[in-house]
């Protein structure tokens, strides 16, 4: 089984020289746009030119991440940044939204493609799904266990990387909108201002959204067994001290050997460390803050780890040739693919002692302080003659820098044809139709409030063949916004039972419910989980045939307004908006399932109070303090949704009758970020 290479994080310069000369095989890094880390340092055009030189140079793949979402008005910012990036020389981008994958597929088809963790592929139709579309890799979801990746691995065939250090956010990757709701930040955007850091209160838990650092280093024999093949370390925002430790004790830890994980700790943790996901225990243990203790223990060990990346570390191996005769002197070196010879000057005839094939050997082999070290040396010296030390070390020195520009000279990208569609603004509506969801069976309404309404969306497991046979085709089936692998085979099974009741409609809210819908043959319509936010996006999905779609609740109006594209765009008009997923449920974490009801919540560090929704014990969601309603404004898409969430049947019916009459509600409400700018 192949060893799995190590992927390090490079905020800015500094962290790139830690994880390389610490002994990655491969870092990644950001751009000032598009990057999920926007307030690292990152690299600038000419930052970047370096960066793709020095790590080609040490045989280091180099990937860029284009990992936010995109707007339409960003498309010829994006299209830019991907000719910038192709030209550099770079091994490959690292990518979540889908306007960016179908722009390197079609423009820079060489460029190797990683889905983001932001893509959250957690089960095994969502990694089907992304090596059918076109990603020649993928990051799985944290949350996974050791169990689930080797079953995810197994099924498809292109690699897989796991995270094995670095900070957990809460929320799966992809469906946090915390940040953007409570502040406009969008971590979806690269703007994370991490408020799940605070103190949130939940059964008498402080810090109750904190989670520890994950370390899996203990584990890499069982990531490799499982199948992942790029062990990666997380950390954009740390500085390079954390780099060097986390590369250095990843290293060791793949080979076997003791690391240290007391530096480790030292030089950034959150009250420890955990593996909580990857061994199933998922509970409190995995909870922890970053203290002053834990800050103040940094400074220890900052001085000693900056040491470990001082100077070059050897990691290319090349072959010298020396030969010396009365009529000159030369070097020729090879590092297997590049070769190159350099001439001396002419040898004098030795006066005292000749230079011999010793002497000469030690000279060529310094390439201290270089990425090289001599692998095979064969030196012919004619009887004798003598050159000085010096020359020789001026030969080794050019030859060395003359292999580096060939090493590092960045290759010629094919470029292809890519034709964007045109962004044309759809036409507009008059108040368009309602579509409700509601949590369970027995809340479905009652005419005259079912009349309004078009379509009726029910959790999957609230589906019945009665239910089906009553509302017939208006009835759609909502699937779990995380599923695992281990209930994907009984998800199947039961929307297979349900269409031959009569189910024709599924909303999927992620990308595994595309390949799984297209299998049964049922008709998908996209949630807004899929994090639509472009028209490219819009005709990606559009082109694989889904019905219709929900845009993205971050999306600002005047640019949901401005979607193209001609299949069905529908929006949130109202609801409880789900801010986070967890699959380590905080109220859990504090009480235990046994005592819950399916519903808690959460209270953030003013005193307000935020719904905590359980779905059947596999993961749950938090839900925000007041609803959104739009129901008094004429901005409409395709049709409006409604997600109910907790309301009684009296608020059910309320809110009905104010958007069917076009009136505000009477209760707390929020516009969300329709009519807030996005950052």
């Amino acid at each position: 089984m192949a060893t799995p290479e190590i992927l390090a994080p490079a905020g800015g310069e500094e962290q790139l020289l830690a994880a390389v000369r610490c002994g990655a095989e491969a870092v990644y890094l950001g751009l000032p746009r598009f990057s999920a880390r926007r307030n690292a340092a990152n690299f600038d055009g000419e930052g970047l030119a370096r960066a793709a030189r020095y790590c080609r140079a040490r045989n280091v793949k180099l990937y860029v991440t284009v990992n936010t979402l995109v707007l339409d008005d960003e498309q010829p910012s994006l299209e830019e940044t991907a000719e910038l990036i192709a030209r550099a020389g770079v091994y490959g981008v690292i990518l979540q939204d889908m306007a960016a994958l179908r722009l390197f597929r079609q423009r820079w088809p060489a460029l190797h493609r990683t889905a983001s963790t932001q893509t959250a592929v957690h089960n095994v139709d969502g990694a089907r799904f992304l090596q059918d579309m076109g990603f020649d890799s993928f990051v799985l979801a944290r949350e996974l266990t050791a169990e689930e990746m080797g079953q995810i691995c197994a099924a498809v065939s292109i690699p897989a990387e796991a995270f094995v250090h670095g900070a957990h956010c809460m929320s799966l990757s992809g469906a946090c909108y915390l940040s953007a709701m409570l502040g406009g930040r969008s971590g979806n955007r690269g703007l994370c201002a991490q408020p799940c850091r605070l103190d949130w209160k939940c059964g008498g838990r402080d810090y109750a959204l904190s989670l520890k650092d994950m370390s899996l280093l203990s584990h890499i024999d069982e990531l490799r067994q499982a199948g992942v093949q790029t062990l990666k370390i997380e950390g954009r925002m740390k500085r390079p001290e954390y780099v060097a430790a986390a590369v250095t004790a990843c290293k060791k830890a793949r080979a076997g050997e003791p690391y240290d994980r007391k530096t480790l700790e030292a030089v950034f943790s959150r009250s420890g460390f955990t593996d909580g996901y990857l061994t199933g225990r998922r509970d409190k243990t995995m909870f922890g803050r970053r203290t002053e203790a834990d800050a103040a223990s940094a400074g220890t060990v900052l001085g000693s780890l900056a040491g470990l990346y001082r100077r070059e570390t050897p990691l290319v191996p090349v072959d010298m040739s020396f030969s010396m005769t009365a009529g000159g002197s030369s070097l020729t070196v090879s590092d297997g693919t590049n070769t190159l010879t350099v001439p001396g000057p002419v040898p004098e005839e030795a006066r005292t002692r000749p230079l011999d094939g010793e002497s000469a050997g030690r000279s060529l082999r310094k390439t201290g302080n270089t990425q090289y070290y001599v692998n095979l040396m064969d030196i012919h010296i004619d009887p004798g003659l003598t050159l000085p030390a010096a020359a020789l070390n001026a030969m080794r020195r050019q030859a060395l820098e003359e292999l580096d520009d060939k090493r590092a000279a960045a290759p010629i990208p094919e470029e292809c044809g890519y034709a964007p569609v045109p962004i044309a603004a759809r036409r507009a509506h008059p108040p368009s139709p309602l579509w409700a969801r509601f949590p369970a069976a027995a809340h479905l309404p009652e005419t005259p409030h079912l009349d309004g309404l078009e379509r009726l969306l029910l959790p999957v497991e609230e589906l019945s063949p009665a239910l089906l046979a009553q509302y017939g085709p208006r009835l759609m089936a909502q699937l779990p916004a995380l599923i695992f692998p281990g209930d994907e085979q009984a998800l199947e099974t039961r929307l297979r039972e349900l269409q031959r009741a009569g189910l024709t409609d599924i909303w999927t809210d992620n990308i595994y419910g595309i390949p799984l819908g297209k299998r049964l043959g049922l008709t998908i319509r996209g949630g807004w989980g899929l994090n639509v936010t472009n028209t490219q996006a819009v005709d990606f999905y559009e082109a694989l045939g889904l019905a219709s779609l929900t845009a993205s609740f971050e999306l600002p109006m005047e640019k949901l307004r401005r979607l193209g594209g001609t299949v069905p765009m529908g929006l949130a008009a109202y609801g409880r908006l789900p801010l986070m997923r967890f699959r380590n449920c905080p109220v859990k974490a504090g009480t235990g399932c046994g005592a819950c009801r399916g519903r808690g919540a959460l209270t953030d560090r003013r005193g307000i109070e935020f719904p905590v929704e359980c779905s059947r014990r596999r993961y749950s969601t938090l839900l925000n303090s007041v609803p959104l309603h739009i129901g008094d404004r004429d901005d409409s898409g395709d049709f409006r949704l409604l997600y109910f969430t907790d309301e009684d049947s009296a608020c059910r019916g309320q809110v009905i009758r104010e958007f069917l009459e076009g009136r505000p509600s009477s209760r707390p409400r929020t516009g969300g970020l329709y009519y807030r700018q996005l950052l």
